[in-house]
């Protein structure tokens, strides 16, 4: 069989070079979209992410990096399939998704279709919001999220609290802290489990010309505890900045968003990322107590995007 992707992918590195690679992924993606019976125009780059994806004409499709690259998302399509489906269905503004599927080329590509929307994202649209518009924002993406962070049936197996793959991102903080986390961890009740993005960041978040939101990206979708999804949102979405959180939390009371963005980060599949990103350095968090002071602070001081 003649294969239509001919670059040679072992290992993340070599990803990392061919994913966003348009030449290489344009025959095996007018093959695709031949099969699926879905109208075919030059592909576009869009933002890039972890897995390769374009805008064709009218839809954007996402083929999802190969067990070859040395983290196989493949099985990402069956979440992101699910819960923009769910999502959809509970009234949340997600894209429809046209066609989904696997391919066997050289290597075997999941791949997933959906409608495209034509909007900002939220990184580029936000350094020109007012004070009111971005209040009015978080009040409109509190609702979307109130609507969206509701039990559901099972629809993967990810524990976000118990698997032990989900705690890499804290491996580069002292043993001494990483078992102080385990340990709360074990003792901590987060609260009932619901229906959550996972990963409201700013490139996730759609806004058209008219005002709209979209809600994209469903890969790292997963039932959590509410606080998982709002500390997300309060420190890597709107980087504390006051005006957003009044919008999204109302009158807020600083010590108790502390402890919600404490908790819900210490069990997020990217909270040793963002502390180190948004809150504090790496030498600085010896402990739980100093975290807990440097979300505090980094609250206080409400940095604007």
């Amino acid at each position: 069989m003649c294969a239509f992707f001919t670059q040679h992918i072992k290992g993340w590195a070599s990803w990392g070079r061919v994913y966003q690679n348009l030449p290489a992924w344009e025959p095996l993606i007018r093959h695709i979209f031949q099969k699926e019976g879905l109208p075919y125009k030059q592909p576009e780059y869009l933002t890039p992410g972890t897995n390769a994806v374009f805008r064709v004409g009218g839809h954007v499709i996402k083929i999802y990096a190969p067990k070859e690259s040395g983290i196989d998302s493949t099985a990402d399509i069956e979440t992101e399939a699910f819960a923009a489906e769910h999502a959809g269905k509970l009234g949340i503004p997600v894209p429809e998704c046209a066609a989904c599927g696997v391919l066997k080329d050289q290597y075997r590509f999941a791949y997933m279709i959906m409608k495209y929307i034509e909007g900002t994202e939220f990184t580029k649209a936000a350094p020109g919001f007012t004070e009111q518009e971005k209040i009015s924002f978080g009040r409109r993406l509190r609702d979307i999220t109130d609507q969206m962070n509701i039990p559901c049936a099972p629809f993967n197996s990810i524990d976000v609290i118990q698997d032990k793959g989900r705690y890499r991102r804290w491996d580069k903080y002292t043993d001494t802290f990483r078992a102080e986390r385990l340990a709360y961890l074990a003792k901590t009740d987060f609260g009932e489990r619901v229906f959550v993005h996972g990963d409201l960041c700013g490139d996730n978040i759609l806004i058209t010309d008219a005002g709209g939101i979209y809600i994209i990206d469903f890969a790292d979708a997963v039932q959590a505890p509410i606080l998982y999804e709002q500390a997300l949102v309060a420190s890597e979405l709107f980087h504390f900045d006051k005006a957003y959180l009044q919008g999204y939390f109302g009158k807020y009371d600083v010590h108790m968003l502390t402890e919600l963005c404490f908790q819900g980060l210490l069990i997020h599949d990217f909270g040793g990322d963002i502390v180190e990103q948004h809150i504090a350095g790496l030498e600085e968090i010896v402990s739980l107590d100093v975290l807990k002071e440097r979300i505090f602070a980094a609250i206080q001081a409400g940095c604007r995007l």
